[in-house]
């Protein structure tokens, strides 16, 4: 680990997450992204709890696959907070948080009856990761060396105009990131963001398919990565074209194309 002495603390300056033996928290994870997440870290030899709101899916999940488990609403700051305090009191080696929880909801911003689906996806898209960060943030930094993972996704850069609060609230959660990470210089706290791209999941609901790379397919890049050491973006290949599209001079063009035009 590479270090600066700060007073009696040794605080990390860049150091991977270590996927064979940490003790992580993801919320929002019974389903999609966020569970097969869980299942990967398990898998490489991490003690994984999942947060969620259906406490008899959590209940199955715990059953089928050796959980720890948590309920959580990351809409009601009341929720987070008792989660937080379950979870550190009966896991006090916890290092790493994922911030998972989203919802995704078609808008047109022609109407105002979009405004709900806008309110909903703020509070729970970056007001969740804000709230999340905050409760389980005093642990970690007395941790020697933890981890915060955010989640945002490559339509943080590239819009998909169909789902506009839901970018723009990733986009938001880029930029927090960016101030959280240098925020914690110089603490134990390492600050990844995973930036997924369109990937096949019930994010919009049962039933609906908006296309995206197979599950696995991307969890299979996500992991690699996570063992190689990315840091300070998760980016699989197939979100490239997004991340980079304003460089790149393709963003208004990708921003049709996504849009259907």
């Amino acid at each position: 680990m590479t270090g600066l002495w700060f007073g009696s603390r040794v605080c990390r300056i860049v150091d991977a997450m270590d996927i064979t033996n940490s003790t992580v928290f993801i919320s929002g994870a019974t389903s999609g992204i966020g569970l097969g997440l869980a299942l990967r870290l398990q898998q490489a030899g991490s003690t994984v709890v999942i947060g969620g709101r259906r406490q008899t899916l959590l209940d199955s999940l715990a059953t089928e696959h050796g959980f720890a488990t948590v309920q959580i609403d990351v809409d009601d700051p009341a929720s987070i907070t008792a989660a937080a305090a379950t979870v550190t009191a009966a896991h006090p080696s916890l290092d790493t948080l994922v911030t998972m929880s989203g919802i995704m909801r078609q808008e047109d911003l022609r109407s105002s009856a979009h405004l709900p689906d806008a309110e909903a996806t703020v509070t729970t898209n970056f007001l969740g990761t804000v709230r999340l960060v905050d409760a389980f943030l005093p642990h970690l930094l007395e941790q020697p060396a933890s981890t915060v993972m955010t989640v945002s996704s490559g339509l943080a850069f590239t819009p998909l105009t169909p789902t506009p609060t839901y970018s723009a609230m990733k986009a938001a959660v880029h930029s927090y990131t960016l101030s959280l990470r240098q925020q914690l210089t110089g603490s134990p706290v390492s600050v990844l963001e995973l930036v997924p791209p369109a990937v096949a999941t019930d994010i919009q609901g049962e039933g609906v398919d908006f296309g995206g790379m197979p599950l696995q397919a991307y969890l299979d890049e996500v992991t690699a990565l996570l063992q190689a050491g990315a840091s300070p973006e998760v980016l699989v290949q197939n979100v490239l074209p997004l991340r980079w599209s304003e460089r790149d001079g393709t963003q208004q063009q990708l921003i049709e194309r996504l849009a259907g035009h």
